[in-house]
């Protein structure tokens, strides 16, 4: 019985084959033209922050999609803004290059730095996060470090995702929180506060998934 022969392909047309292997390669970063980079002044005393919430947003999640450090985002993020510099007359400002630890820049000769306030642990500055069930960043939201956790409950509670449940931890105990989170339909599974005179019940086993958002703080920081 005669074995049968394996069959063999040629390569022909070798410029559209390489064409293809480029661009299999190429990546394309789509910003909306509609977001503003740069914060606006709020009116009040004090340092100013110089970067948007969008802004920051938009770094941190390139950071965490192609596990970038700080510094190397910062870079990263200035090259794309660079090559769009050319068709935006509006948005002619990259991110400082020598801006520490990637998009807190220090004080410059105006003044402005960005939001940073005392804690106990001295000069601190929050950021509230919304991810995904997998730990995947949605939303940031940046505030001084005194500034308290309502605050950025309130500011994200706009941009929440359809879901089932939301994870937090007992900073954003409220009760108006969680009112707003039952008209939206998404079941709260937050630990109350120990200023509370009855305590909350809560899901502490789903309550365990809250390490995924620890663990996508932790890239951020790395």
């Amino acid at each position: 019985m005669s074995q049968a022969t394996s069959t063999r392909y040629r390569t022909l047309n070798w410029r559209s084959h390489n064409d293809a292997l480029r661009k299999r390669g190429s990546l394309t970063v789509w910003f909306d033209p509609a977001m503003v980079w740069h914060a606006e002044p709020s009116g009040k005393r004090g340092e100013q922050a110089i970067y948007s919430n969008a802004a920051i947003q938009a770094c941190l999640t390139i950071k965490v999609l192609f596990g970038l450090p700080l510094r190397q985002t910062t870079g990263f993020v200035a090259s794309l803004l660079a090559e769009r510099r050319a068709d935006d007359s509006h948005d002619r400002r990259d991110l400082p290059q020598g801006a520490p630890h990637g998009f807190q820049p220090a004080v410059e000769k105006r003044g402005r730095k960005c939001l940073i306030g005392r804690t106990k642990g001295g000069m601190n500055t929050k950021l509230h996060a919304v991810t995904d069930s997998l730990g995947r960043p949605i939303r940031f939201f940046m505030s001084a470090g005194q500034v308290s956790d309502y605050v950025g409950a309130r500011a994200m509670m706009g941009g929440l995702p359809l879901a089932d449940w939301l994870i937090a931890d007992r900073g954003y105990d409220a009760d108006w929180f969680r009112d707003a989170l039952e008209d939206k339909g998404i079941r709260a599974c937050i630990p109350g506060r120990k200023s509370r005179d009855k305590p909350v019940r809560y899901d502490k086993r789903r309550y365990k998934r809250r390490n995924r958002i620890e663990i996508m703080f932790g890239r951020l920081k790395d």
